[in-house]
């Protein structure tokens, strides 16, 4: 077998290859003679069919299985004496495949990038120092109550944060248009649900009121037809309801799983979950900013169009699980282009790559007792803990997934240690709002 290697561009190579005929004549000689041992023709007795009309009758098709197969196993042959880590499946073009020729074809494909771990010295980390406050706690009770409150019929004049119950009709130039009315409609001033100035016009409108407000829709609203549109809405408040939160007691305890203790109990439940929650929050950040600084090290790095490509398939998958039923009906890469992934698929696969190569020169492996601690601190809100351990340990998927999750913490405190980190004081709700939006891609 004669092999050539040539670099087209970048990560791309381009594999020539030769094999002798002899290979293919063999391996077609081979089949038929199997064949001819079961194969059925009229006028002959099962097994009993002369090589020469076995050969007349399916010797073509069964030198294309040959081909094929010796191409396969050629291109693996040659990849491997070459050294070569392909990325991706190749492209593979016959040249030469005339009976009793030499065969030849070329295969075209991507390799992985042989990566040099750098210097990460230069990688700056600001750690989150934060701490729950009385008046954090207090706020975050608060949210629950707003998060399980009722509504009251009341009667006066909506202010914002009230829910009304509306008729409305939208017009253009004296024409309804398209999802521009709504009957029954329950509505939260504040919400920002409506175009601008639609909710701050039915402030201060009480239940049998209407109005009629002059509103533009906005120059970015996705219907053309509408975009920066001057129209009308003929509004009718048909009731006004206040927010009603519950009161702090027993029956609202048990919501969260609090039997006995009362708010006492109550509140110490809220903070130990808080305080899980910012811990996540600074592991968050912190890691964030490493994988930052990693790609920041490696911009260089040139990554394999298939693997990006498959990136993108697999992110474009995971928006289209939203879309349920209605998936089946419509074409992902109509409504969800390359575009729309392209950037965060490239970022995942250089970090891939990247760590990848980090795990395996330092050796990283998934230390059991960490194993441990994760699945303790995942099942900690659960009131059987062991029940939930023994099913992740008993689930081999579901295990991979923390041992998984401890490798990369693991990673992370390897590149602390060659950065350079200092502490950062915020509050709370400064540690839980993600400061930039790669946080939420990640």
């Amino acid at each position: 077998m004669q092999v050539s290697v040539e670099t087209t561009s970048g990560l791309e190579r381009r594999l020539i290859v030769g094999v002798p005929s002899s290979r293919v004549d063999s391996a077609v000689d081979s089949r038929l003679q199997e064949a001819a041992k079961t194969v059925k023709l009229n006028g002959f007795r099962p097994g009993k069919v002369p090589m020469k009309v076995v050969r007349q009758r399916f010797g073509q098709s069964v030198r294309m299985e040959v081909l094929g197969q010796v191409m396969n196993d050629s291109f693996y042959e040659a990849i491997r004496e070459q050294g070569l880590k392909p990325a991706g499946r190749p492209e593979i073009e016959p040249k030469s495949m005339e009976e009793g020729k030499d065969i030849e074809f070329v295969a075209t494909f991507e390799v992985f990038p042989e990566i040099e771990l750098k210097d990460y010295s230069s990688i700056e980390v600001k750690k989150p120092v934060a701490e729950i406050t009385a008046a954090d706690l207090d706020k975050m009770i608060d949210n629950l109550r707003q998060q399980r409150a009722t509504w009251q019929a009341v009667e006066r004049a909506a202010v914002e944060g009230d829910q009304v119950n509306i008729d409305f009709l939208g017009t253009k130039d004296g024409e309804a248009f398209d999802g521009g009315a709504g009957e029954g409609t329950d509505l939260e001033l504040g919400s920002g649900r409506m175009i601008p100035g639609f909710e701050d016009g039915i402030v201060g409108m009480s239940a049998g009121e209407e109005k009629v407000l002059a509103l533009t829709f906005p120059e970015d609203y996705h219907s053309e037809e509408l975009k920066g549109a001057a129209v009308e809405f003929k509004i009718t408040v048909n009731s006004v309801n206040e927010r009603i939160k519950p009161e702090l007691n027993d029956e609202f305890f048990k919501m969260f799983g609090v039997e006995e203790g009362g708010e006492e109990a109550f509140r110490a439940e809220v903070e130990k979950n808080m305080a899980r929650e910012l811990k996540n929050a600074v592991k968050m950040r912190i890691k964030n900013q490493v994988m930052d600084g990693v790609l920041e090290v490696h911009s260089d790095l040139q990554v394999p169009k298939a693997l990006v490509s498959q990136e993108i398939d697999a992110l474009r998958n995971q928006q289209m699980q939203q879309f349920g039923a209605l998936a089946e009906k419509i074409n992902p890469k109509d409504i969800l282009p390359d575009e729309l992934f392209s950037e965060n698929a490239e970022r995942r696969v250089k970090l891939g790559l990247v760590l990848n190569e980090l795990i395996t020169s330092e050796k990283i492996t998934a230390d059991s007792d960490k194993v441990r601690a994760a699945l303790e601190e995942m099942a900690s809100s659960y009131e059987d803990k062991e029940e939930v351990i023994n099913w992740y340990m008993s689930q081999p998927e579901q295990l991979q997934q923390i041992e998984g999750m401890v490798i990369e913490e693991e990673v992370v405190e390897k590149l602390l240690e060659k950065s350079k980190v200092s502490e950062e004081t915020l509050s709370y709700e400064e540690v839980m709002s993600p400061p930039a939006k790669e946080d939420e891609e990640d």
